[in-house]
């Protein structure tokens, strides 16, 4: 019997590819939607999903413009259905095992390329104006959903450390506590955790810091205390548990580039007409209506607000 350890897989192959075809997962979610529908559960703009985890509430909460007026998905699959590849690569890992997720004490070091570098308390950044904001997120297996995000634009935390001219990108670190995080055991990623995005796309103000969703703070397995949301990129540019974020000069190398760089680029803007060499991303599933295809839409639908950012550039070349 040939027994293969961790080391000899390839970050390639322990990426899911098919972790929206699982049998366990179709069920799963099939029957949770049937139960949802048959229950009238499913409302719009906030309404109560179903029941949250009672969390800390977060109170003096504005309402943003930017947010869409779709359905919203539900909090029981917001919170259950989740990459997190730090507690596993199963989607219901994380709300398995991120309880094991440290919070507190929690700081926020923002450095490099700025002239008054300095450390945010979490308790610090709870107390920026916080909006609610409904966005789309689109993930690259090609599911998606409808949260309502809370926090606040970066571009506020931008403005105390003033980057300097030579900022010409920004790098996010996620945590990294190899005692509480089963995950890392594994050579998925060159851990810890870290994503990018060039200095506009981060000033851009639908670009947010999310501490909480559905009213509360985040769950852990939601990437608490504070985490990135970027709604017209896949998913996995949206970096959780965020504890350091630095101006640079040079574009970072990011946790998925080099995992494997032919599939997943810098930019990962949301776009059909660039596939994922493992399967189309010219439709998606929205949760938990997993049996029904809906067409993708370039910049994850948010091409009003984006598009000129990437004006002349080749979208195939830069995905």
């Amino acid at each position: 019997m040939l027994i293969r350890r961790p080391s000899d897989y390839r970050p390639s192959e322990i990426t899911p590819r098919n972790s929206y075809e699982r049998r366990r997962e179709l069920i799963k979610l099939a029957a949770a939607g049937a139960a949802l529908g048959a229950a009238g559960l499913f409302a719009r703009n906030g309404a109560a999903q179903d029941k949250t985890l009672g969390l800390e509430k977060l109170a003096d909460v504005g309402k943003s413009a930017f947010s869409t007026g779709e359905r919203l998905t539900a909090y029981r699959h917001v919170t259950n259905y989740n990459n997190y590849y730090e507690f596993g690569t199963d989607k219901d890992d994380p709300a398995r095992f991120a309880m094991r997720l440290r919070v507190r004490p929690w700081t926020v070091a923002v450095d490099g390329e700025v002239a008054k570098p300095r450390t945010f308390g979490i308790e610090e950044l709870l107390k920026f104006p916080l909006e609610e904001r409904i966005y789309r997120l689109r993930c690259v297996e090609a599911w998606s959903m409808v949260i309502p995000w809370i926090g606040f634009e970066l571009s506020r935390i931008a403005k105390l450390v003033e980057p300097t001219s030579k900022a010409k990108f920004v790098e996010f670190s996620s945590a990294y506590q190899p005692g509480n995080m089963p995950g890392v055991r594994l050579p998925v990623l060159d851990w810890p955790y870290v994503e990018g995005l060039r200095i506009d796309e981060a000033m851009h103000p639908l670009t947010i810091l999310a501490v909480g969703l559905y009213g509360e703070v985040l769950p852990n397995q939601n990437g608490a205390p504070i985490r990135l949301v970027v709604p017209w990129k896949y998913g996995f540019k949206s970096g959780k548990s965020i504890v350091r974020i630095r101006f640079v000069e040079k574009q970072p190398k990011t946790a998925w580039e080099k995992a494997a760089p032919h599939e997943y680029g810098f930019y990962s803007n949301v776009n059909p007409d660039v596939d994922h060499p493992r399967w189309s991303q010219k439709r998606e599933r929205r949760i938990p209506d997993f049996f029904a295809r809906r067409e993708t839409v370039v910049f994850n639908g948010y091409g009003e607000q984006v598009a000129r950012l990437y004006a002349g550039m080749d979208l195939k070349k830069f995905f």
